[in-house]
This record gives structure tokens, C-alpha cells and sequence, in this order.
């Protein structure tokens, strides 16, 4: 497949990985974030950090979108189905995310709730138009890839005039889950890794560009490499960030290019802008409250704002004790260090929201075999 399988060849990832060994100096150690899931997936799919040398450590982020939906953001979203009768719509991963009362989106459902799952916001807007009668709320989560959809769905209803519309806003900014990582007290209070670079996620830096990565660069002497999804991607961004660490550098480098550009795409971000606008405030799993690292509607489209229309507010609620996702997403701990890993916890019994995504770093380990391995 053009640009699939160019990008998954044995002979050029063996290429890669020697240079990678050779440019990665003996006397030190590289500690790498990859900030998206994705990512996360590719690494652990396709064995990189088997063809890495020792001293180059990978480390997950908290680029899940699921993963980072604290636990009162989910129950929110079943009040509304159980108290408030609505038909509630969601992506499939929210479904069996695990929420208070041993409940989940999908256990609500089988107490006679009417939550759907869909492949897009499109398809909750066209719920609405089929059933006039109820009030449909569209549980939106995401990064900046999905939130321009969400946009176009409150645009489109209130074009449309529709009444019985919402949505339950839950989109999340990546540069603020950057900037947290590396600076906030709460991360110092409860640890981190050291970091010496990242990998850009390649779907969000399509919408938002190369442009906001810089201010980490500069501030914080923090080198990004932008890279696609496939395992060469993830290994030439690698080997940059292993260069620019050698050679004293803290800049961004785009291996995306053939999908990413500085600017990003504008269209979307001034779409973005006018349905919505910052969140003071908003709570992450793993990062606690981070200040304006979210998004909410915006004043001229109040009506479709769930919360404001069927009053529900947000209540904290603290993660199961046992669970380590918090740590995972913060790159504390891997999978493995977690008790419940693959023994309590497992993607038929997810006891936390890591183990639930597809692009979760517990289901990552556990689906392609990486619970096998000991802890460093």
C-alpha cells in the first residue's frame, strides 16, 4: 500500500536501528516521550524498543484521549443517560471506561440506558433529526484531531434549529499536557522522569501545526520531533532526537512532513475558535487540575451546551487506589510496575481507563505481549 508499506520495511529498520546504536554515545542515557498513544501502539506493535540499544528508553505519555478522561467526566456522562432519560452518544473506547459505582457506560446501558456508540459527531447530529422526541447529548472527547468535527455538529444544529442537540464537552489541549508534565508542582510533588526530548504527535500537529511545539523547544531546551505512526516513523524521529541531544540542540524537527506543516490547518483552527473557547480549568487523569488545558462552548452557542442545559456540574472523584494509570500517563511507571496488570486488569476486566483504549498504553503492553517482560 503506497506510503503504508514503504514505511514497515524489515531491511530499513534494521538500517535505522544500527544507526541509532551507533549515534547513541555509550556514556549516557536517552529518556524519550512519545506524548501519543498511537505511538505507543506502533512501539509496542511493531518490537522498536526491541531494536533499540539499552541506553534509549521510551517512555509513554499521556497522549491518550480516553486514558486521560478522569473518572467524574464519565460519570457526568451517565447521569445524564440515567437521570436526565437523553440518549447519550459516544466513541466506542468511552464505553467500558471504568466510573464510580462499578459502573461504566456500557453497564449503565445494560440498566436500560440509551447510550449509542458512534463513529463520528455526524452520526449523533443525525440521531437528533431521527428522533425529535429525545434530547440526544454527544459525549465529545479528544484532542485537537477530534474537536473540529464536534464544531461542525454545533454549527450544523444550530443552522438547523434543532432543540433536543448538546454536547458534553471533554476536548483536551496537547501542549497544555506538555507544559504540565514538565513544569507543574503537582508533577514534581508526585514525580517524573527525566526528559530529554519528544516525539509530536502525528494526528493533532495535522490540525494544529508545528508551530505551538516550539515554546518547548525554547523554554524549556526540550528538542521535538514530529513523527508519523508507522515504525520507521517512530525510529528516524528517534534517531533525530538522539542527534539533537548529541549535538547540544533543542529545536523542532518535522519528521511528518508529508502530512504536517508550521502553520497546521488553519481552516480547522479558526473553526475551533469560534464554537469554543478555554477552560479555566480542567481536571486530567494523572495530571490533576491543569489550568486552560481545555476546551468549552462557547457563549453564542450555549444551547447546546449539556452541562448548562441540564445543569449537571462536575464532581472529582479520586482513581481506584490499586491503579497506576495515573503514574503511567505522568511516565512515572510502565504497565508492568502496576499490581493489577494483566492479572486483575485486562482489556475483558479493565480496572482502569489505560487498559480500556486503543491506544492505551496497558492495552498496548498487554495485546502485543509486553507484560512479559521483567521490570527494569
Amino acid at each position: 500500500m503506497k506510503y503504508v508499506d514503504e514505511y514497515r520495511d524489515g531491511e530499513l529498520a534494521q538500517g535505522l536501528a544500527a544507526a541509532i546504536a551507533k549515534e547513541a554515545r555509550p556514556d549516557r542515557r536517552y529518556h524519550f516521550m512519545e506524548f501519543c498513544g498511537g505511538h505507543t501502539h506502533a512501539i509496542s506493535r511493531y518490537g522498536v524498543t526491541d531494536l533499540l540499544p539499552a541506553n534509549v528508553r521510551m517512555i509513554h505519555g499521556p497522549g491518550c484521549p480516553v486514558c486521560v478522561l478522569p473518572i467524574g467526566r464519565v460519570d457526568q456522562a451517565i447521569r445524564l443517560a440515567l437521570k436526565h432519560n437523553v440518549i447519550l452518544c459516544t466513541y466506542g473506547d468511552c464505553l467500558r471506561v471504568p466510573a464510580s459505582d462499578g459502573l461504566s457506560l456500557l453497564k449503565a446501558k445494560a440498566r436500560g440506558a440509551d447510550i449509542r456508540m458512534v463513529y463520528s459527531s455526524a452520526d449523533a447530529l443525525k440521531l437528533a433529526q431521527e428522533n425529535p422526541e429525545k434530547q440526544v447529548v454527544f459525549f465529545a472527547i479528544g484532542f485537537e484531531t477530534t474537536t473540529p468535527p464536534t464544531a461542525v455538529a454545533i454549527k450544523q444544529a444550530k443552522a438547523m434549529g434543532l432543540k433536543n442537540f448538546s454536547v458534553l464537552c471533554c476536548h483536551v489541549l496537547t501542549p497544555s499536557a506538555i507544559s504540565n508534565i514538565l513544569e507543574s508542582p503537582e508533577v514534581r510533588k508526585l514525580g517524573t522522569v527525566p526528559l530529554d526530548g519528544f516525539i509530536g504527535p502525528a494526528h493533532v500537529s495535522t490540525i494544529i501545526g508545528s508551530r505551538p511545539y516550539e515554546f518547548f523547544a525554547e523554554e524549556y531546551r526540550k528538542p521535538v520531533v514530529i513523527a508519523g505512526f508507522e515504525p520507521l516513523d517512530v525510529m528516524q524521529a528517534i534517531r533525530m532526537l538522539v542527534r539533537q541531544v548529541n549535538e547540544g540542540r533543542a529545536e523542532v524537527e518535522n519528521e511528518f512532513s508529508r502530512a504536517v506543516s508550521r502553520e497546521g490547518n488553519l481552516k480547522a483552527q479558526n473553526l475551533v475558535a469560534e464554537v469554543f473557547e478555554l477552560r479555566r480549568a480542567f481536571e486530567w487523569r494523572g495530571l490533576h487540575t491543569v489550568p486552560y488545558s481545555a476546551l468549552r462552548i462557547r457563549g453564542g452557542f450555549a444551547e447546546f451546551d449539556a452541562e448548562q442545559r441540564f445543569g449537571e456540574d462536575y464532581v472529582s472523584v479520586p482513581d481506584h487506589k490499586a491503579c497506576e494509570c495515573g503514574a503511567i500517563l505522568r511516565g512515572v511507571k510502565r504497565p508492568q510496575d502496576c499490581k493489577l496488570f494483566g492479572t486483575v486488569c485486562t482489556p475483558e476486566n479493565p480496572v482502569g481507563s489505560c487498559m480500556v483504549s486503543s491506544e492505551g498504553a496497558c492495552a498496548a503492553h498487554y495485546t502485543y505481549g509486553r507484560f512479559r517482560e521483567l521490570p527494569a
